[in-house]
């Protein structure tokens, strides 16, 4: 058996264990976005966002 027809039996050949991969998958896709994108930001936007120069202008 070749790849692609062992997963196709496992996850794509029944509608419950579709709907199962894609929602999977899409939890762990929008996860590793978000994750990624808020670091990118962070690192755009160092010294520049409220979190680092808050000391500045606290009492």
């Amino acid at each position: 058996m070749s790849l692609a027809t062992t997963i196709n039996n496992l996850l794509f050949k029944r509608t419950s264990t579709f709907l199962l991969t894609v929602a999977a998958c899409t939890f762990f896709f929008e996860r590793t976005f978000d994750g990624s994108t808020e670091y990118l930001f962070e690192k755009l936007n160092e010294g520049k966002l409220w979190k680092h120069i808050k000391q500045n202008y606290e009492k």
